[in-house]
């Protein structure tokens, strides 16, 4: 009987300690660097997808900041430091969402607490090692490009171009298999139903591959914006006046990566 009156005791305590309500997102945050009085903006993308709106601003204040509020369904917001160019994206959902923020690395800042964006952390990491060669190709290459450039060499232009051609292609092969690995793997990620998404906006697309991806997804992701916006586009590709039509016109799937490109 002591056992069970320690154990809710215990349960007791820990939910009294929770900094998060219900249906209710709490970003906290560690500005290291950044003085007080700095304002810190919360935004998303506006109706239209072509630019970003503010939804909430916080000064810092000791080197923290809070922003709580509550969303219906995960989305992608970014932290903008006033300021500062580079933006922090990140998934903002239900639940204690903690961002770390340094004002001589912003790029670097990281984000974590929810299941989402550890998700996206972990995933940007994957991608980021795949998309390597291409970033190493680059900087070996740039000063012979820029050298090239300067003598319209265009033999070393043109080879130089042919070889990151070339690399873009294998570099986009195997991030591609990624990409399907990934969603076939995380039937609970946000990622996955973006990336699905993603796929069906080529014509090419493998309809039933893409459908049974779909399927395979938790239900509470199929009701999210792009949740219905596969299941529209698998209707629409299912169709039988689909045969022969020209695919509507829809903005791809996009998300920042954790440099905010």
């Amino acid at each position: 009987m002591k056992k069970i009156i320690l154990l809710l005791s215990a349960t007791v305590v820990l939910l009294s300690c929770s900094k998060v309500g219900k249906d209710e997102y709490i970003i906290s945050g560690t500005a290291t660097g950044i003085e007080n009085g700095k304002t810190i903006i919360l935004e998303t993308q506006d109706a239209n997808g072509m630019g970003l709106i503010a939804k909430d601003t916080v000064k810092v204040e000791n080197g923290k900041f809070e922003m709580k509020g509550s969303i219906t369904e995960p989305s992608f917001y970014t932290i903008q430091l006033e300021g500062a160019q580079a933006k922090i994206p990140f998934i903002l959902e239900n639940g204690e969402v903690t961002i770390a923020i340094n004002k001589d690395s912003i790029q670097k800042s990281k984000v974590s607490g929810t299941y989402n964006n550890d998700e996206y952390a972990t995933f940007n990491e994957e991608i980021t090692k795949v998309q390597k060669k291409l970033m190493d190709f680059q900087n070996k290459n740039m000063q012979a490009m820029e050298a090239a450039q300067q003598s319209k060499d265009t033999i070393v232009i043109n080879n130089l171009m042919q070889e990151f051609s070339k690399l873009q292609e294998e570099v986009g092969i195997a991030s591609k298999a990624k990409y399907l690995a990934y969603a076939e793997t995380h039937p609970k990620s946000f990622i996955s139903a973006l990336i699905i998404q993603g796929m069906l906006n080529d014509p090419s697309a493998d309809v039933a591959k893409s459908e049974k991806l779909y399927n395979s997804l938790e239900e509470a992701l199929k009701k999210t914006k792009p949740g219905i916006a596969i299941k529209t586009r698998l209707a629409e590709m299912k169709a039988p006046a689909a045969v022969g039509a020209t695919a509507p016109a829809t903005a791809p799937a996009t998300a920042p990566t954790t440099d905010g490109k």
